[in-house]
């Protein structure tokens, strides 16, 4: 019996359909991204604090978060009851000397005082050219002085000016009562402040600094503060940084002798009682870098003037401040599979700082873990491998590498085309042999059809022949 037409064609579907899915298959199995080889293990991280991982796929750009190597410590001994030596970016402290000592804040409340008054301009409650007026109580108060009158109107700015150049409490009691009706609900204000801010060892009985019972800070606590201070309004330093300033035709000296000496320096305050001792927090910028001195209770201002110029020059010397990505932009290129494009830039979720002893730097180990292709679709900031940073096998900095753009699925004759060649060689022995059984059976199954259809090609003429 012979086979008819169509149970032929049924046979060829079905040997097409079986090789169609047995391609597919084969390309399913490769439709995942690779994954790369683990980093070996570590020793324990060397670090302050371990590094964080950014998980999911879509990570928010973040500050800078950086690494320190060392333990901070009491390493350089300074000449005063207290210190701290931060760096500004991260918060974190190269050197510090009973850091939280309570010790009376003197002109240091000031600082407070002032962050409380760019809070309220940078709500909208306030502006520099507000007039404020000056009460009996402004005019009287004691101690430096910006020699305000009692009566006039002074704009915000002046004000602001006269606090932060030469330190002056009249113009303190000016502001509090202008924003707040007293001192004392100014002072209210304050402490609320110093506590969102995470001033833990500090209270504030009035915005000045004069002595008063009660009235203590910590070097650590105003290093906080400072930092807040200049994140959160970058632009006071254009008055911290002014050497002299001149109201009602009196000219004063900013008593901050680091600003004339050094030119880095570009801030923040001075502070002085008898109770205290002399203070000095500064402020200076190099090569991009930041760090906050913070000197409380030295004997005279010129130890204060030495030891924090000494604070500054042992932090920049001592540690360097280094970026884990070097370039800003693409860190890698790294080929696309299926994808309508054949590559994609692959970026840091982030480039911390690395903080380490000078000597070390030229020793940090740096390596990437990635696959050695994507799959597409690849969205952007999906998370695609990881970029450690070591030092003698010690853990700094562990950061996600991310897609740098997004790549959509390509047509199926190029996913096609790019699943084949990311067959292995065993699946393409596999496919070549299933493709050649088919093609011999197709073959084999139309040969057999023609020989059939050539013999009753010949019956048919032999029978008219007879006929």
């Amino acid at each position: 019996m012979t086979d008819s037409p169509n149970r032929r064609l049924t046979r060829l579907l079905l040997l097409s359909g079986l090789f169609v899915l047995f391609f597919f298959g084969c390309l399913h199995a490769q439709d995942e991204t690779p994954t790369p080889a683990p980093l070996p293990e570590a020793t324990e991280p060397a670090i302050a604090e371990p590094a964080a991982t950014v998980s999911g796929e879509s990570p928010k750009a973040e500050m800078p978060e950086p690494y320190l190597m060392i333990e901070p410590g009491s390493i350089l001994s300074v000449r005063a009851k207290s210190s701290v030596l931060m760096e500004y970016a991260s918060g974190k402290i190269l050197q510090q000397q009973n850091k939280d000592e309570q010790i009376p804040p003197a002109s240091f409340a000031k600082m407070l005082t002032l962050y409380v008054v760019f809070d309220l301009i940078g709500k909208g409650q306030a502006t520099l050219g507000d007039e404020v007026f000056i009460s009996e109580k402004a005019w009287r108060t004691g101690g430096s002085k910006m020699f305000v009158r009692e009566g006039e109107r002074v704009p915000l700015e002046e004000l602001i000016k006269g606090i932060a150049v030469v330190s002056g409490n009249d113009a303190c009691v000016a502001v509090a009562e202008h924003f707040f009706g007293s001192e004392e609900a100014f002072v209210k204000v304050m402490n609320e402040t110093a506590n969102r801010l995470g001033m833990t060892n500090s209270h504030f009985t009035n915005p000045h600094g004069l002595p008063s019972r009660g009235q203590l800070t910590t070097a650590h606590d105003m290093a906080l503060l400072a930092t807040h201070y200049l994140k959160d309004f970058p632009q006071v330093l254009q008055y911290h940084s002014l050497k002299e300033y001149t109201f009602s035709d009196i000219r004063q000296y900013n008593r901050n002798r680091l600003l004339r000496r050094d030119d880095s320096v570009d801030g923040l305050k001075t502070g002085f009682t008898v109770a205290s001792g002399y203070h000095l927090l500064a402020t200076a910028n190099r090569e991009g870098r930041r760090l906050i001195s913070v000197l409380m209770g030295a004997t005279s201002p010129a130890v204060r003037t030495e030891e924090s110029a000494k604070l500054l020059n042992y932090g920049y010397r001592r540690y360097a401040f280094l970026d884990v990505f070097q370039e800003p932009g693409t860190v890698f290129e790294i080929p696309v599979f299926k994808g309508k494009e054949d590559s994609i830039g692959v970026v840091g979720a982030r480039n911390p700082m690395l903080i380490v002893p000078e000597e070390f730097k030229d020793k940090l180990e740096r390596r990437d873990t990635l696959p050695e292709y994507l799959i597409a679709p690849v969205e952007h900031q999906q998370v695609v491998g990881e970029y450690v940073v070591r030092l003698e096998g010690r853990l700094l900095a562990s950061i996600p590498l991310i897609a740098g753009g997004s790549v959509e699925r390509a047509g199926l004759r190029k996913v096609l085309t790019h699943g084949f060649h990311l067959l292995d060689r065993k699946q393409k022995r596999l496919f070549i042999w299933a493709a050649v059984v088919v093609m011999v059976l197709i073959i084999g199954r139309l040969y057999i059809a023609y020989l059939r259809h050539k013999r009753r090609r010949r019956r048919s003429r032999f029978r008219l022949a007879r006929d």
